[in-house]
């Protein structure tokens, strides 16, 4: 196949597939009838699910940017004995399913020694609304702190040397240095963890339940749906999650070129 031929080959094929994509995200809009849509929007079940994701959700990312951001400096910054197999371990989550993981945490939180101490304070994990939260932390955390070290690698280290030089402590260095420089990064890395969080399902599924109205978020939502027939209302939660991750996206692609400016 000589050099041109191959040329178009990629490009007919990056285009073919694109187009495939677009058309099964597109019939999600498309296919179904508008006012079906309208009305499982209306429903109190959708008003619940959607209410339960967000405010979730942004619980999740909140404590997940919170310990991402120390834990993704320290990977950048310092000599961590063993870093090769922190980082192996941080980023197993993302290589496999996320039932395996949300069973690993069912053990974890619901049969290990943890999971009775913090019942001996009246605090219960598995299947309530806390295990979503849970849920989404362990499932969204490793994407936080991969694209965290990553802005902390792009930032230059000599503008920390300089900031020490003038006798600023490394707590006030990290706090007016780095983190401004960073800030681009940190704002892509919360808006891809809320996307994460907000799409969790596997994991929640298995730690917290797919209980009607109780733990029912956007993903549970189409599972429970998909299950009883009711097509109109997994399709709208389908379509509220696709929006949800395509603003992410392009928040993402916007920011991501920018780390460390």
């Amino acid at each position: 196949m000589g050099q041109s031929n191959f040329k178009y080959f990629c490009i007919i094929l990056s285009f073919l597939f694109t187009f495939l994509l677009f058309l099964a995200i597109a019939s999600l809009f498309l296919i179904p009838n508008p006012s079906e849509i309208l009305n499982a929007l209306k429903t109190e079940e959708m008003m619940f699910s959607l209410k339960l994701s967000i405010i979730t959700s942004s619980i999740s990312t909140f404590l997940i940017i919170i310990l991402a951001i120390p834990i993704g400096y320290a990977l950048s910054r310092y000599k961590v004995p063993g870093k090769s197999v922190i980082k192996s371990i941080l980023d197993l989550p993302m290589a496999f399913p996320e039932l395996v993981l949300g069973l690993a945490i069912l053990l974890l939180f619901g049969q290990s020694f943890i999971g009775e101490f913090l019942e001996n304070f009246g605090i219960k994990v598995v299947f309530t609304k806390l295990g979503i939260v849970v849920a989404q932390f362990f499932t969204a955390l490793p994407y936080a702190i991969r694209i965290i070290y990553s802005t902390f690698e792009e930032i230059n280290p000599r503008y920390e040397l300089v900031s020490r030089s003038l006798g600023y402590g490394e707590f006030e260095t990290f706090f007016n240095v780095s983190l401004p420089l960073a800030k681009n990064g940190l704002f892509a890395s919360t808006i891809i963890t809320f996307a994460r969080c907000m799409g969790a399902f596997g994991a929640v599924l298995i730690l917290a339940g797919g209980s009607y109205m109780n733990t029912e978020i956007l993903p549970i939502t189409l599972y429970l749906n998909i299950s009883y027939g009711n097509i109109g209302m997994a399709i709208t939660s389908g379509i509220l999650l696709v929006i949800i991750s395509f603003i992410a996206i392009l928040v993402f692609e916007k920011f991501e070129g920018y780390k460390g400016e």
